[in-house]
């Protein structure tokens, strides 16, 4: 099976630019205000790099600060943390999390992961 990946909806890089538009009338009314023009910047590299990569072999998590490898062999389960978030459990107990992989895609990560997870819906 191909590798699956989950990322933030595009559709927040319309915000990124709502912001940016808001930000125009303040962002010259005094010296270094333009400097709000970060919070969008920032916002939309969040939405552009940030993704999980599941595969047979391994999950793969990029976000802005890096990217990181973990082979399936070193995860040991899922936690369902806050706000339907995912995280990984590693098996010396930390945790890592799973960006933009929700709880609704719990049966897509459990195919993608070549069978080492089970299926939440039981089929």
């Amino acid at each position: 099976m191909p590798a699956v990946v989950f990322q933030p909806s595009r559709l927040q890089l319309f915000v990124a630019g709502v912001l940016a538009l808001c930000a125009t009338p303040v962002a010259f009314g005094a010296p270094y205000l333009w400097l709000l023009y970060l919070v969008p910047l920032g916002f939309a590299a969040w939405v552009v790099l940030t993704r999980t990569t599941v595969d047979a072999d391994a999950v793969t998590i990029r976000s802005v600060r890096g990217r990181r490898r973990v082979p399936w062999s070193e995860i040991s389960s899922l936690r369902l943390a806050g706000k339907g978030r995912v995280r990984a459990v590693l098996n010396d107990g930390a945790e890592l999390p799973l960006p933009a992989v929700g709880v609704r895609d719990l049966p897509q990560l459990a195919a993608a992961s070549g069978g080492r997870l089970p299926d939440p819906a039981g089929d």
